[in-house]
């Protein structure tokens, strides 16, 4: 029994290295919280973020390779949406932690510079 769930668990490992690869660009980042807020087209996440419409076609083909944004064909256009809610949950948890790292190190900085 603790051999497949240790092989269950290395897999799970893996995929979820593999998740955090796909969310290691800045972009895709921004895209998933810009889409926080509902459904968007190509376009208007290229108005959004400032990137051509290009690059966000293939931002958005890796997010939806990893099943991280899910799509709505309406006509012509296609609409992009988070997949799954939780995955915007941890990223924040992520961000949270990182500005409470930087809080902490503008304090240690202004103490050292006090001295």
């Amino acid at each position: 029994m603790n051999a497949k769930k240790s092989s269950f668990d290395r897999r799970i490992f893996q995929l979820h290295a593999e998740l955090c690869k796909t969310l290691s660009n800045p972009i895709r980042l921004e895209i998933l919280s810009l889409l926080q807020d509902g459904e968007k087209s190509v376009g208007e996440l290229a108005d959004l973020t400032g990137v051509r419409q290009a690059t966000i076609s293939q931002h958005l083909a890796v997010l939806r390779q990893r099943a991280v944004v899910s799509t709505r064909k309406d006509g012509a256009n296609i609409f992009y949406n988070v997949a799954n809610p939780k995955m915007v949950k941890a990223c924040d948890m992520i961000r949270e932690v990182l500005f409470e790292q930087f809080a902490e190190m503008e304090k240690l900085a202004k103490k050292a510079e006090a001295r």
